[in-house]
């Protein structure tokens, strides 16, 4: 009984001292450094690129550049436009200001502040505060720079990040087989995929609506959408306003990516498949709200309810770069 006692209290104490880590700040902001570089931190006009995990106090994530490869590059506002642009001591703009290169620090902005100076609501997703958890990446500074020779250096890091994602690519496609044990059949456009139930009938054709239901994963195994209600609860996908049934595509027509295109023509009804698409055949370079990276190869769950026989010798529809499922909704995230 003792021993527990003495637990509980060493428990209660390093609590303590880890809220008596943070420190106050103007307008009501707490910040903790968890490593502070000793380097030159940031002024108006310079411009930031940092790794960032935006949370609320109810411990409910709102963002992560980690889950997008790509750090956030962020402006600092220059103090001659911030009385103009709403900025007040203790917001998001003095986050920044108090970093450097290589700096790590945690910060809660206060939602009470943020109201008053701005006279916009309190969000709805938090209470007293959002929590920030920078990493900062590269500093650059703007001297004397003009607009374009700082945006040149910002530009030319940024590319160099997007180039790491696309080099990347075929490592994560083959980890996740390997991981999954799987044997994927590869087409000649580089669609792999694994029929686990082989259904019946013809393969549909261009015209032909399919029905399927569905779930959408990265390889890493993050679900960004499905039409499983059960699943989409479970992962923190659920939408009310949408319907959770299946989807209908028409083949050729219905604006999807074409790895979906090209895969459902390989499936017949009633099969169960797992489409691995690469990013050509997906959304490319482009990063897709908050949820899909760029250069991001696709994991797609997919059964073929059914296959409704279209008109014949209808010309397909010009291919489409983005895919429109009802489960894909801005994500908003309240970050500079």
């Amino acid at each position: 009984m003792k021993k527990s006692i003495l637990l509980l209290t060493a428990v209660a104490s390093l609590a303590l001292a880890s809220c008596q880590n943070f420190k106050k700040g103007e307008g009501g902001l707490e910040y903790k450094f968890l490593k502070d570089n000793g380097g030159e931190k940031a002024v108006g006009g310079d411009v930031i690129a940092m790794d960032i995990v935006v949370k609320t106090d109810r411990d409910s994530l709102l963002a992560s550049t980690y889950d997008l490869g790509l750090p956030q590059i962020a402006p600092i506002m220059p103090d001659s436009l911030m009385q103009q642009a709403g900025a007040y001591p203790g917001d998001n703009n003095t986050i920044l200001k108090m970093l450097g290169e290589g700096d790590s620090a945690v910060f809660k902005l206060n939602l009470d502040t943020m109201a008053a100076r701005t006279g916009q609501p309190k969000p709805e997703f938090a209470d007293k505060y959002i929590e920030y958890t920078i990493k900062v990446k590269k500093l650059f500074k703007r001297g004397n720079l003009t607009d374009s020779a700082l945006f040149e250096q910002v530009n030319q890091y940024y590319l160099a990040q997007m180039e790491g994602l696309k080099k990347a690519e075929e490592g994560k496609i083959a980890s996740y087989i390997e991981k999954n044990k799987l044997q994927p059949k590869k087409t000649a456009s580089g669609l792999q995929y694994v029929i686990k139930e082989e259904g019946k009938g013809a393969n549909p054709v261009i015209g032909d609506t399919v029905v399927i239901n569905y779930t959408g994963a990265l390889t890493n195994g993050k679900i960004f959408d499905t039409n499983d209600v059960e699943l989409a609860k479970k992962n923190n996908k659920f939408n009310a306003m949408r319907p959770y049934e299946p989807l209908r595509v028409r083949v050729g027509h219905t604006p999807v990516i074409p790895g979906w295109t090209e895969g459902l023509q390989l499936l017949k009804k009633g099969s169960k498949a797992t489409l691995i698409i690469p990013s050509a055949l997906g959304y490319g370079e482009r990063q897709q709200q908050s949820e899909i990276p760029a250069y991001a190869p696709l994991v797609f769950d997919v059964e073929i309810v059914d296959i409704i026989a279209g008109p014949k010798g209808e010309p397909a529809a010009p291919t489409m770069p983005q895919m429109q499922i009802p489960g894909q909704v801005p994500a908003q995230a309240p970050v500079n």
